[in-house]
């Protein structure tokens, strides 16, 4: 069965719509998805679900309150059930503040619609890296930084590492704050105060040093590895593939998927935009659709059966 997915079109000033029309005309999108492709009519591809139309000229505050629409009306179809997942095209963030949606991204506007505890994951055939935080100046990360955060991400990783990507005892690891992990306090207490406790309760492995745990994990060692802050995890990834990674928001009740890449304001418009990661997304977001919906059957069917015997014998109802 082919998995249902939702697809929002993103800016409509970037990339996304050119995105969206090549990952549609892929053989591979065709044979294993349906899709629905949300967005603003005159966009530059053809939507199945309009959220209003979009003007040549149109500036950045129209852009992002479209971009904000398509994205609502995908969560709705999901939460649904009419749709198995979501894949999202680039949207600009200043643009969707100024059409009226006061997030700093997907991530996080995924998380406050569904009511979700999420952690955003950037994933490859070569490398998997989880943020323990997000979209933040990097003078806040440590005030940010808690044991109860990176639990608390822990937690999300390990569950959607097992259920959305089939590894039954996932190895994660922490990167540090500091380098060198604080040597042993002489460039920051981070790492040995907060941090290694953090890990030690989260049952997870380190911290370790930036400069070699990403190699570490390319090699095998780690399933995943937890980055204290945006720039780390995100240049790790990005050199190591950028352009076929996918961005993943693990801990929603659906899957959700994004390229790797922004809405290249510069180069949109003159069909050079390379659709890899934007292909690689859907892709993604059909497997992991595929492997959760017959355990969500089993689920249903499960609660059924209780619901079904619980009204035969009420003192056994819950």
């Amino acid at each position: 069965m082919k998995a249902r997915l939702a697809m929002t079109v993103g800016d409509p000033r970037g990339i996304g719509p050119e995105i969206v029309a090549k990952a549609l005309a892929d053989s591979r999108v065709g044979e294993r998805c349906d899709v629905v492709v949300i967005g603003p009519d005159e966009s530059g591809v053809q939507v199945a679900e309009s959220v209003g139309h979009w003007l040549p000229k149109g500036g950045a505050k129209l852009a992002g309150e479209l971009s904000g629409l398509a994205i609502l009306r995908a969560v709705q179809m999901a939460i649904a059930g009419e749709v198995d997942g979501i894949v999202t095209a680039p949207i600009d963030k200043s643009a969707l503040h100024a059409g009226g949606y006061d997030y700093p991204g997907h991530t996080e506007m995924l998380a406050h619609l569904t009511r979700s505890h999420v952690a955003m994951m950037l994933t490859s055939d070569k490398l998997r890296v989880v943020l323990a935080t997000t979209h933040i100046p990097l003078r806040e990360v440590s005030q940010k930084l808690s044991s109860r955060s990176i639990v608390e991400t822990a937690r999300i990783t390990r569950d959607g590492l097992r259920e959305w990507f089939d590894i039954p005892e996932p190895r994660i690891a922490l990167c540090a704050l500091n380098p060198h992990a604080g040597d042993s306090g002489r460039f920051g207490n981070e790492d040995s105060d907060i941090l290694a406790p953090a890990a030690r309760a989260a049952g997870i492995d380190g911290p370790f040093s930036a400069d070699t745990v990403f190699v570490r994990a390319m090699r095998g060692e780690f399933d995943a590895v937890i980055a204290p802050y945006h720039d780390v995890g995100m240049t790790a990834i990005k050199v190591a593939s950028f352009g076929s990674a996918v961005n993943i928001t693990l801990g929603l009740p659906f899957p959700r998927t994004s390229p790797d890449h922004g809405t290249a304001l510069d180069i949109a418009g003159q069909n050079r935009a390379d659709a890899s990661s934007m292909i690689a997304a859907t892709l993604l977001c059909a497997s992991i659709a595929a492997r959760v919906r017959p355990r969500a059957g089993r689920r249903a069917n499960a609660d059924r059966q209780t619901d079904s015997r619980s009204a035969a014998h009420p003192s056994r109802a819950r």
